[in-house]
């Protein structure tokens, strides 16, 4: 089983009151959702493992279990062309559960017309793999945020 931690601090909402319908839908996968604090931050990773998918919006770490953890800094932040994101980790490296992966500011994200609402997806996942799925609250960055089977 792998425990998937909060890459950020803030308040868990749930995929559903993600304001994307992809995310909400849960298309992409299952998971939860972090309105994160608006002030400068690191997005850390929510596994240890290898980062296999790297843009400054979003990553991906794929544990040892084969388990892709997708975070995504944002929604439509792609439309910012890495704007206002430091990428601290490259695309292959091995990371460790809360090593800082993007360096970011949510509140600039937000003042560019964006949602800083981040999206954490277990990839490739069903909704019933999933436990503990953490949907409210307030969480800091490296507290759990679900549990996969």
């Amino acid at each position: 089983m792998t425990t998937v931690t909060s890459p950020l601090t803030g308040r868990a909402i749930g995929l559903a009151d993600v304001p994307d319908p992809v995310f909400a839908g849960a298309m992409v996968g299952p998971g939860t959702a972090i309105d994160p604090v608006r002030e400068p931050s690191e997005a850390i990773a929510p596994v240890d493992g290898i980062v296999v998918s790297l843009h400054p919006h979003a990553f991906v770490v794929v544990d040892s279990d084969g388990h892709g953890v997708l975070t995504h800094l944002g929604i439509d932040t792609v439309q910012l062309n890495g704007e206002g994101f430091e990428l601290l980790v490259s695309k292959g490296d091995t990371v460790t559960r809360g090593q800082a992966v993007v360096r970011w500011n949510p509140a600039a994200v937000e003042a560019a017309g964006k949602s800083p609402v981040c999206p954490v997806v277990a990839l490739e996942a069903t909704a019933d793999s999933l436990g503990a799925v953490v949907e409210s609250g307030e969480v800091a960055a490296g507290d759990a945020l679900f549990s996969w089977q």
